[in-house]
Protein backbone atom coordinates (compact mmCIF):
# COMPACT_ATOMS: atom_id res chain seq x y z
CA UNK A 1 0.00 0.00 0.00
CA UNK A 2 1.40 3.39 -1.04
CA UNK A 3 -0.13 6.74 -0.10
CA UNK A 4 1.19 10.11 -1.23
CA UNK A 5 0.24 13.23 0.70
CA UNK A 6 0.92 16.32 -1.42
CA UNK A 7 1.44 19.98 -0.53
CA UNK A 8 1.01 19.69 3.24
CA UNK A 9 2.29 22.27 5.70
CA UNK A 10 4.19 19.86 7.93
CA UNK A 11 4.52 20.83 11.60
CA UNK A 12 7.39 18.84 13.07
CA UNK A 13 10.37 19.33 15.40
CA UNK A 14 9.92 23.09 15.73
CA UNK A 15 9.54 23.84 12.03
CA UNK A 16 6.61 24.37 9.65
CA UNK A 17 7.49 23.55 6.04
CA UNK A 18 5.59 22.60 2.90
CA UNK A 19 6.51 19.08 1.78
CA UNK A 20 5.14 15.87 0.36
CA UNK A 21 5.12 12.59 2.27
CA UNK A 22 5.19 9.11 0.81
CA UNK A 23 3.80 6.34 3.00
CA UNK A 24 4.63 2.74 2.16
CA UNK A 25 2.66 0.17 4.13
CA UNK A 26 2.86 1.34 7.77
CA UNK A 27 5.94 3.56 7.44
CA UNK A 28 6.90 7.06 6.29
CA UNK A 29 9.33 6.19 3.50
CA UNK A 30 10.09 9.64 2.08
CA UNK A 31 9.69 13.30 2.98
CA UNK A 32 10.62 15.72 0.20
CA UNK A 33 9.47 18.49 -2.08
CA UNK A 34 7.52 17.52 -5.19
CA UNK A 35 7.53 13.74 -4.81
CA UNK A 36 6.31 12.01 -7.97
CA UNK A 37 5.39 8.36 -7.59
CA UNK A 38 3.74 6.35 -10.35
CA UNK A 39 2.46 3.40 -8.36
CA UNK A 40 0.54 5.06 -5.51
CA UNK A 41 -2.71 3.57 -4.28
CA UNK A 42 -4.02 6.96 -3.17
CA UNK A 43 -2.99 10.59 -3.45
CA UNK A 44 -4.27 13.16 -0.99
CA UNK A 45 -3.96 16.83 -1.86
CA UNK A 46 -3.35 18.56 1.48
CA UNK A 47 -3.08 22.08 0.07
CA UNK A 48 -3.94 24.62 2.74
CA UNK A 49 -3.89 22.04 5.52
CA UNK A 50 -1.40 21.24 8.27
CA UNK A 51 0.06 17.77 8.77
CA UNK A 52 0.96 16.83 12.34
CA UNK A 53 2.24 13.65 13.96
CA UNK A 54 -0.68 11.77 15.48
CA UNK A 55 -1.44 12.87 19.03
CA UNK A 56 -0.20 10.52 21.79
CA UNK A 57 -2.49 10.78 24.82
CA UNK A 58 -0.58 9.47 27.82
CA UNK A 59 -3.58 9.22 30.16
CA UNK A 60 -7.01 7.83 29.31
CA UNK A 61 -9.64 5.65 30.97
CA UNK A 62 -11.48 3.69 28.28
CA UNK A 63 -13.47 1.68 30.88
CA UNK A 64 -12.93 -1.84 29.58
CA UNK A 65 -13.26 -4.33 31.18
CA UNK A 66 -16.01 -3.94 33.74
CA UNK A 67 -17.35 -0.43 33.16
CA UNK A 68 -18.39 -0.70 29.53
CA UNK A 69 -21.76 1.01 30.06
CA UNK A 70 -19.67 4.22 30.22
CA UNK A 71 -17.31 3.51 27.32
CA UNK A 72 -15.15 0.76 25.86
CA UNK A 73 -11.93 0.41 23.92
CA UNK A 74 -13.74 0.30 20.57
CA UNK A 75 -16.02 3.30 21.15
CA UNK A 76 -13.43 5.56 22.78
CA UNK A 77 -10.61 4.73 20.35
CA UNK A 78 -13.04 5.52 17.52
CA UNK A 79 -13.61 8.95 19.08
CA UNK A 80 -9.84 9.31 19.53
CA UNK A 81 -8.97 8.88 15.85
CA UNK A 82 -11.75 11.31 14.89
CA UNK A 83 -9.94 13.84 17.08
CA UNK A 84 -6.46 13.14 15.71
CA UNK A 85 -5.25 10.94 18.59
CA UNK A 86 -3.49 7.90 17.12
CA UNK A 87 -1.98 6.37 20.29
CA UNK A 88 -3.17 6.19 23.88
CA UNK A 89 -1.91 4.96 27.24
CA UNK A 90 -4.75 3.58 29.35
CA UNK A 91 -4.97 3.40 33.11
CA UNK A 92 -5.43 0.32 35.35
CA UNK A 93 -8.53 1.30 37.38
CA UNK A 94 -10.90 -0.82 35.29
CA UNK A 95 -12.90 -3.68 36.87
CA UNK A 96 -11.11 -5.78 37.87
CA UNK A 97 -8.14 -3.47 38.42
CA UNK A 98 -5.17 -4.35 36.21
CA UNK A 99 -2.87 -5.24 39.10
CA UNK A 100 -1.66 -8.69 38.00
CA UNK A 101 0.17 -9.71 34.85
CA UNK A 102 -2.78 -11.90 33.87
CA UNK A 103 -5.31 -9.09 34.18
CA UNK A 104 -3.02 -6.73 32.29
CA UNK A 105 -2.65 -9.29 29.50
CA UNK A 106 -6.45 -9.56 29.29
CA UNK A 107 -6.70 -5.86 28.46
CA UNK A 108 -4.08 -6.17 25.72
CA UNK A 109 -6.04 -9.06 24.23
CA UNK A 110 -9.21 -6.96 24.10
CA UNK A 111 -7.38 -4.05 22.46
CA UNK A 112 -5.85 -6.34 19.85
CA UNK A 113 -9.37 -7.09 18.65
CA UNK A 114 -11.07 -3.75 19.22
CA UNK A 115 -8.76 -0.72 19.09
CA UNK A 116 -8.77 1.78 16.23
CA UNK A 117 -5.69 3.50 17.70
CA UNK A 118 -2.34 2.26 19.00
CA UNK A 119 -2.42 1.28 22.64
CA UNK A 120 -0.44 0.78 25.81
CA UNK A 121 -1.79 -0.20 29.22
CA UNK A 122 -0.32 0.81 32.57
CA UNK A 123 0.33 -1.81 35.23
CA UNK A 124 -1.43 -0.81 38.46
CA UNK A 125 0.20 -0.66 41.86
CA UNK A 126 -1.45 -1.44 45.19
CA UNK A 127 -0.28 -1.72 48.80
CA UNK A 128 0.43 -5.43 48.28
CA UNK A 129 1.35 -6.30 44.68
CA UNK A 130 5.07 -5.43 44.46
CA UNK A 131 5.88 -8.92 43.23
CA UNK A 132 3.49 -8.52 40.28
CA UNK A 133 4.82 -5.04 39.52
CA UNK A 134 8.37 -6.37 39.23
CA UNK A 135 7.29 -8.92 36.59
CA UNK A 136 6.22 -6.11 34.22
CA UNK A 137 8.02 -6.05 30.88
CA UNK A 138 9.32 -2.53 30.11
CA UNK A 139 9.55 -3.39 26.41
CA UNK A 140 5.80 -3.56 25.90
CA UNK A 141 4.23 -1.88 28.95
CA UNK A 142 4.55 1.92 29.33
CA UNK A 143 4.91 2.10 33.11
CA UNK A 144 3.49 1.64 36.59
CA UNK A 145 0.49 3.69 37.73
CA UNK A 146 0.00 4.61 41.38
CA UNK A 147 -3.00 6.43 42.83
CA UNK A 148 -1.85 8.52 45.77
CA UNK A 149 -5.41 9.84 46.25
CA UNK A 150 -8.72 8.01 46.54
CA UNK A 151 -9.55 5.76 43.63
CA UNK A 152 -11.31 2.63 42.46
CA UNK A 153 -11.22 -0.54 44.53
CA UNK A 154 -7.88 -1.41 46.09
CA UNK A 155 -5.83 1.10 44.13
CA UNK A 156 -5.14 3.73 46.78
CA UNK A 157 -1.45 3.30 47.63
CA UNK A 158 -1.02 4.96 51.03
CA UNK A 159 1.54 2.78 52.81
CA UNK A 160 4.84 4.73 52.97
CA UNK A 161 6.96 1.56 53.19
CA UNK A 162 5.23 0.06 50.16
CA UNK A 163 5.72 3.26 48.18
CA UNK A 164 9.41 3.36 48.96
CA UNK A 165 9.80 -0.29 47.93
CA UNK A 166 8.05 0.34 44.60
CA UNK A 167 10.10 3.48 43.91
CA UNK A 168 13.34 1.73 44.89
CA UNK A 169 12.85 -1.53 43.01
CA UNK A 170 11.53 -0.68 39.55
CA UNK A 171 13.44 1.04 36.76
CA UNK A 172 10.19 1.60 34.88
CA UNK A 173 8.49 4.97 34.73
CA UNK A 174 6.13 5.47 37.68
CA UNK A 175 3.11 7.67 36.90
CA UNK A 176 1.19 9.09 39.84
CA UNK A 177 -2.14 10.66 40.67
CA UNK A 178 -1.27 13.03 43.53
CA UNK A 179 -3.89 14.17 46.03
CA UNK A 180 -3.57 13.80 49.79
CA UNK A 181 -6.36 11.56 51.04
CA UNK A 182 -6.36 12.81 54.65
CA UNK A 183 -6.74 16.43 53.53
CA UNK A 184 -9.58 15.56 51.15
CA UNK A 185 -11.44 13.59 53.82
CA UNK A 186 -11.19 16.45 56.32
CA UNK A 187 -12.38 19.00 53.76
CA UNK A 188 -15.24 16.73 52.65
CA UNK A 189 -16.41 16.27 56.22
CA UNK A 190 -16.53 20.04 56.74
CA UNK A 191 -18.82 20.56 53.73
CA UNK A 192 -20.94 17.50 54.54
CA UNK A 193 -21.69 18.98 57.94
CA UNK A 194 -22.83 22.21 56.30
CA UNK A 195 -24.67 20.96 53.21
CA UNK A 196 -25.28 17.21 53.59
CA UNK A 197 -24.90 15.04 50.49
CA UNK A 198 -25.88 17.82 48.07
CA UNK A 199 -22.73 19.94 48.37
CA UNK A 200 -22.67 22.67 45.67
CA UNK A 201 -20.16 21.53 43.03
CA UNK A 202 -18.57 25.01 43.10
CA UNK A 203 -16.79 23.88 46.29
CA UNK A 204 -15.13 20.90 44.58
CA UNK A 205 -11.82 22.76 44.14
CA UNK A 206 -11.83 23.65 47.84
CA UNK A 207 -12.49 20.05 48.89
CA UNK A 208 -9.85 18.59 46.55
CA UNK A 209 -7.75 21.60 47.31
CA UNK A 210 -4.43 23.15 46.36
CA UNK A 211 -3.09 21.90 49.68
CA UNK A 212 -4.20 18.31 48.99
CA UNK A 213 -2.41 18.38 45.62
CA UNK A 214 0.77 20.02 46.85
CA UNK A 215 1.22 17.78 49.90
CA UNK A 216 0.96 14.66 47.76
CA UNK A 217 2.99 15.75 44.73
CA UNK A 218 5.80 17.19 46.85
CA UNK A 219 6.07 13.92 48.81
CA UNK A 220 6.17 11.87 45.60
CA UNK A 221 8.90 14.06 44.16
CA UNK A 222 10.89 13.90 47.40
CA UNK A 223 10.67 10.10 47.28
CA UNK A 224 11.71 10.01 43.62
CA UNK A 225 14.77 12.13 44.38
CA UNK A 226 15.66 9.90 47.33
CA UNK A 227 15.34 6.63 45.35
CA UNK A 228 16.34 7.78 41.86
CA UNK A 229 13.02 6.59 40.39
CA UNK A 230 11.62 7.88 37.10
CA UNK A 231 8.51 9.80 38.15
CA UNK A 232 5.79 11.29 35.95
CA UNK A 233 3.15 13.38 37.73
CA UNK A 234 -0.21 13.24 36.00
CA UNK A 235 -2.83 16.03 35.63
CA UNK A 236 -1.28 18.85 37.62
CA UNK A 237 -3.87 21.45 38.57
CA UNK A 238 -2.28 24.15 40.75
CA UNK A 239 0.12 27.03 40.22
CA UNK A 240 1.82 26.21 43.52
CA UNK A 241 2.95 22.77 42.33
CA UNK A 242 4.85 24.35 39.45
CA UNK A 243 7.72 25.25 41.79
CA UNK A 244 8.44 21.51 42.09
CA UNK A 245 9.50 21.05 38.45
CA UNK A 246 12.59 21.94 36.42
CA UNK A 247 13.08 23.39 32.96
CA UNK A 248 16.86 23.65 32.89
CA UNK A 249 17.59 20.21 31.42
CA UNK A 250 16.34 18.47 28.25
CA UNK A 251 13.30 16.24 28.58
CA UNK A 252 15.28 13.12 27.68
CA UNK A 253 17.47 13.71 30.74
CA UNK A 254 14.68 14.49 33.20
CA UNK A 255 13.86 11.86 35.81
CA UNK A 256 10.89 13.83 37.15
CA UNK A 257 8.35 14.98 34.57
CA UNK A 258 4.97 16.70 34.50
CA UNK A 259 1.67 16.50 32.64
CA UNK A 260 -1.21 18.94 32.34
CA UNK A 261 -4.66 18.11 30.99
CA UNK A 262 -6.68 20.06 28.46
CA UNK A 263 -9.47 20.76 30.94
CA UNK A 264 -7.15 22.41 33.45
CA UNK A 265 -5.94 24.68 30.63
CA UNK A 266 -9.51 25.42 29.53
CA UNK A 267 -11.87 25.77 32.50
CA UNK A 268 -11.74 27.48 35.90
CA UNK A 269 -13.89 27.24 39.03
CA UNK A 270 -16.07 30.01 37.56
CA UNK A 271 -17.34 27.46 35.01
CA UNK A 272 -18.92 25.25 37.69
CA UNK A 273 -21.87 27.66 37.65
CA UNK A 274 -22.80 26.81 34.04
CA UNK A 275 -21.36 23.30 33.56
CA UNK A 276 -21.78 21.89 37.06
CA UNK A 277 -20.87 18.25 37.59
CA UNK A 278 -19.93 17.84 33.92
CA UNK A 279 -16.59 19.48 34.75
CA UNK A 280 -16.09 17.66 38.04
CA UNK A 281 -12.65 16.07 37.75
CA UNK A 282 -10.05 14.76 40.18
CA UNK A 283 -7.88 16.75 40.64
CA UNK A 284 -10.41 19.56 40.47
CA UNK A 285 -10.52 22.41 38.00
CA UNK A 286 -9.27 25.29 40.11
CA UNK A 287 -8.89 29.09 39.90
CA UNK A 288 -7.88 31.48 37.14
CA UNK A 289 -4.61 32.00 39.00
CA UNK A 290 -3.97 28.25 38.84
CA UNK A 291 -4.86 28.10 35.15
CA UNK A 292 -2.48 30.99 34.44
CA UNK A 293 0.28 29.25 36.41
CA UNK A 294 -0.20 26.03 34.44
CA UNK A 295 -0.01 27.90 31.13
CA UNK A 296 3.17 29.66 32.23
CA UNK A 297 4.79 26.35 33.24
CA UNK A 298 3.66 24.67 30.02
CA UNK A 299 5.28 27.37 27.91
CA UNK A 300 8.53 27.51 29.89
CA UNK A 301 8.91 23.68 29.88
CA UNK A 302 8.35 22.87 33.52
CA UNK A 303 5.31 20.97 32.20
CA UNK A 304 6.30 18.47 29.54
CA UNK A 305 3.12 16.99 28.03
CA UNK A 306 -0.56 17.72 27.45
CA UNK A 307 -3.09 14.89 27.86
CA UNK A 308 -6.81 14.43 28.55
CA UNK A 309 -7.43 12.05 31.47
CA UNK A 310 -10.38 10.99 29.26
CA UNK A 311 -12.83 9.35 31.68
CA UNK A 312 -16.43 8.94 30.50
CA UNK A 313 -19.44 8.46 32.77
CA UNK A 314 -23.07 8.21 31.72
CA UNK A 315 -25.19 11.37 31.57
CA UNK A 316 -27.39 9.95 34.33
CA UNK A 317 -24.41 9.35 36.62
CA UNK A 318 -23.27 12.93 36.13
CA UNK A 319 -26.68 14.32 37.21
CA UNK A 320 -26.34 12.92 40.75
CA UNK A 321 -25.79 15.05 43.84
CA UNK A 322 -22.19 16.01 44.53
CA UNK A 323 -21.26 13.05 46.74
CA UNK A 324 -22.64 10.56 44.19
CA UNK A 325 -21.56 12.38 41.02
CA UNK A 326 -18.45 10.59 39.69
CA UNK A 327 -15.41 12.62 38.69
CA UNK A 328 -14.16 12.53 35.12
CA UNK A 329 -15.32 13.41 31.60
CA UNK A 330 -14.64 12.39 27.99
CA UNK A 331 -12.17 14.52 25.97
CA UNK A 332 -10.16 12.55 23.36
CA UNK A 333 -12.29 13.66 20.40
CA UNK A 334 -11.82 17.33 21.24
CA UNK A 335 -8.37 17.69 22.82
CA UNK A 336 -6.45 18.69 19.69
CA UNK A 337 -9.03 21.16 18.39
CA UNK A 338 -9.33 22.66 21.87
CA UNK A 339 -5.58 23.29 21.94
CA UNK A 340 -5.70 24.67 18.38
CA UNK A 341 -8.21 27.20 19.67
CA UNK A 342 -5.43 28.47 21.94
CA UNK A 343 -3.21 28.76 18.84
CA UNK A 344 -5.86 30.94 17.20
CA UNK A 345 -5.97 33.04 20.37
CA UNK A 346 -2.18 33.58 20.21
CA UNK A 347 -1.42 31.69 23.44
CA UNK A 348 0.68 28.89 21.92
CA UNK A 349 2.27 28.08 18.56
CA UNK A 350 1.47 25.09 16.37
CA UNK A 351 5.02 23.87 16.87
CA UNK A 352 4.62 23.91 20.65
CA UNK A 353 1.26 22.10 20.51
CA UNK A 354 2.93 19.35 18.48
CA UNK A 355 5.86 19.25 20.89
CA UNK A 356 3.63 18.83 23.96
CA UNK A 357 1.02 16.48 22.46
CA UNK A 358 3.08 14.37 20.01
CA UNK A 359 6.86 14.61 20.40
CA UNK A 360 7.20 14.81 24.17
CA UNK A 361 4.95 11.86 25.11
CA UNK A 362 7.06 9.74 22.73
CA UNK A 363 10.32 10.99 24.28
CA UNK A 364 9.12 10.72 27.87
CA UNK A 365 7.75 7.17 27.52
CA UNK A 366 10.51 6.19 25.05
CA UNK A 367 7.91 5.05 22.53
CA UNK A 368 9.52 3.34 19.58
CA UNK A 369 9.27 5.09 16.17
CA UNK A 370 6.24 7.24 16.88
CA UNK A 371 5.50 10.85 17.77
CA UNK A 372 7.54 12.45 14.97
CA UNK A 373 7.28 12.87 11.21
CA UNK A 374 10.51 11.17 10.20
CA UNK A 375 11.50 8.77 7.48
CA UNK A 376 11.44 5.22 8.87
CA UNK A 377 8.89 6.10 11.55
CA UNK A 378 5.37 4.70 11.75
CA UNK A 379 2.91 6.70 9.67
CA UNK A 380 0.65 7.97 12.45
CA UNK A 381 -0.46 11.31 11.06
CA UNK A 382 -3.28 13.85 11.29
CA UNK A 383 -4.32 16.52 8.80
CA UNK A 384 -6.03 19.59 10.22
CA UNK A 385 -7.85 22.44 8.54
CA UNK A 386 -7.33 25.59 10.58
CA UNK A 387 -10.16 27.42 8.81
CA UNK A 388 -13.20 25.15 9.09
CA UNK A 389 -15.47 26.22 11.93
CA UNK A 390 -17.82 23.87 13.75
CA UNK A 391 -19.64 23.47 17.04
CA UNK A 392 -19.63 20.50 19.42
CA UNK A 393 -23.19 19.13 19.38
CA UNK A 394 -24.84 15.88 20.49
CA UNK A 395 -25.06 14.78 16.84
CA UNK A 396 -21.28 14.89 16.27
CA UNK A 397 -20.13 13.47 19.63
CA UNK A 398 -18.70 9.94 19.24
CA UNK A 399 -18.20 9.00 22.89
CA UNK A 400 -20.33 6.05 24.02
CA UNK A 401 -21.71 8.19 26.86
CA UNK A 402 -23.08 10.63 24.26
CA UNK A 403 -22.07 13.92 25.89
CA UNK A 404 -19.08 16.22 26.17
CA UNK A 405 -18.07 18.89 28.70
CA UNK A 406 -17.31 20.98 25.61
CA UNK A 407 -20.80 20.72 24.14
CA UNK A 408 -21.79 24.09 22.69
CA UNK A 409 -18.19 25.23 22.27
CA UNK A 410 -17.23 26.64 18.87
CA UNK A 411 -13.95 25.56 17.27
CA UNK A 412 -12.18 27.16 14.32
CA UNK A 413 -10.13 24.08 13.38
CA UNK A 414 -11.19 20.62 12.28
CA UNK A 415 -9.47 17.27 11.83
CA UNK A 416 -9.95 16.14 8.23
CA UNK A 417 -7.80 12.98 7.97
CA UNK A 418 -6.19 10.59 10.44
CA UNK A 419 -3.69 7.85 9.56
CA UNK A 420 -2.84 4.96 11.91
CA UNK A 421 0.12 2.82 10.83
CA UNK A 422 -0.18 4.15 7.29
CA UNK A 423 -3.90 3.44 7.01
CA UNK A 424 -6.42 6.20 6.38
CA UNK A 425 -8.79 5.54 9.30
CA UNK A 426 -10.72 8.82 9.37
CA UNK A 427 -11.66 11.11 6.50
CA UNK A 428 -14.02 14.09 6.78
CA UNK A 429 -16.34 12.48 9.29
CA UNK A 430 -16.16 8.96 7.85
CA UNK A 431 -14.45 6.23 9.91
CA UNK A 432 -12.86 3.18 8.32
CA UNK A 433 -14.32 0.41 10.48
CA UNK A 434 -11.29 -1.84 9.95
CA UNK A 435 -9.03 -1.61 13.00
CA UNK A 436 -5.31 -0.95 12.52
CA UNK A 437 -4.20 -0.11 16.07
CA UNK A 438 -1.02 -1.81 17.31
CA UNK A 439 0.57 -2.42 20.69
CA UNK A 440 3.04 0.33 21.51
CA UNK A 441 6.65 -0.71 22.09
CA UNK A 442 9.13 1.11 24.30
CA UNK A 443 12.88 1.50 24.05
CA UNK A 444 14.63 -0.03 27.05
CA UNK A 445 17.93 1.27 28.36
CA UNK A 446 20.63 -1.40 28.61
Amino acid sequence: MKTLIKNAQIVNEGIVSQCDILIENDTISRISHNITEDNTDQIIDASGKYLLPGVIDDQVHFREPGLTHKGDIESESRAAIAGGTTSFIEQPNTVPNAVTQELLADKYEIALQKSFANYGFMMGGTNDNLEEILKTNPRNVPGIKLFLGSSTGNMLVDNPETLEKIFSNTKMLIAVHCEDEATIRANTQKYLEEYGEDIPVKFHHLIRSEEACYISSSKAIELAKKTGARLHVFHLSTAKEMELFRNDIPLKDKKITAEVCVHHLTFTNEDYETRGGLIKWNPAVKTQKDKDGLWEALLDDRIDVIATDHAPHTWEEKQNVYTKCPSGAPLVQHSLVAMLENFHAGKISLERIVEKMCHNPAVLFRIEKRGFIREGYKADLVLVDLDTSWTVEKENILYKCGWSPMEGMHFRSKVSHTFVNGNLVYENGIINEEKFGERLLFEVEE
